[in-house]
């Protein structure tokens, strides 16, 4: 990767240290030569850093970024990306015209084709009509 992309390489002197006491920590490469992008443990990644959920949580998305770190676990067939909190938008909220367009279909989902009652749960796709309608339900 260009590593004009990537903020400077952010250590962890925990981290850092462990080597010398001679611990080897796989999944540890802040630089991102072994991995392609800076690599961080589980629970080990630099505060600022995110995943999606997290920034979500937040209130925030990524707005275009590219992720700028990873972290890796279960023998590296795990992967969540990172993202800078400085570079994140807040999330967009939902026009009225979408709002409305949502309950639409929602309200399309409970209704039964078969007697046309609006049900409060939706209807199940594999028997096609409310459990009012389907004989197996009320006999």
């Amino acid at each position: 990767m260009n590593s004009i992309l990537h903020a400077p390489a952010r250590r962890v002197p925990t981290l850092d240290g462990a080597r010398t006491r001679g611990i080897y920590v796989q999944f540890y490469d802040p630089e991102g030569t072994r991995y392609g992008l800076p690599t961080y443990p589980y629970h080990w990644a630099p505060k600022n850093l995110l995943t999606i959920r997290q920034l979500r949580a937040k209130g925030l998305r990524p707005g275009g970024q590219q992720p700028v770190a990873q972290i890796l676990w279960r023998r590296g067939r795990r992967v969540a990306y990172l993202y800078d909190t400085r570079l994140a938008l807040p999330k967009r909220t939902a026009t009225p015209a979408q709002l409305a367009a949502l309950a639409a279909a929602m309200r399309a989902r409970r209704t039964c084709p078969a007697c046309g009652a609006v049900q409060p749960y939706c209807i199940p796709v594999s028997i096609g009509t409310c459990n009012d309608c389907d004989p197996a339900v009320t006999s």
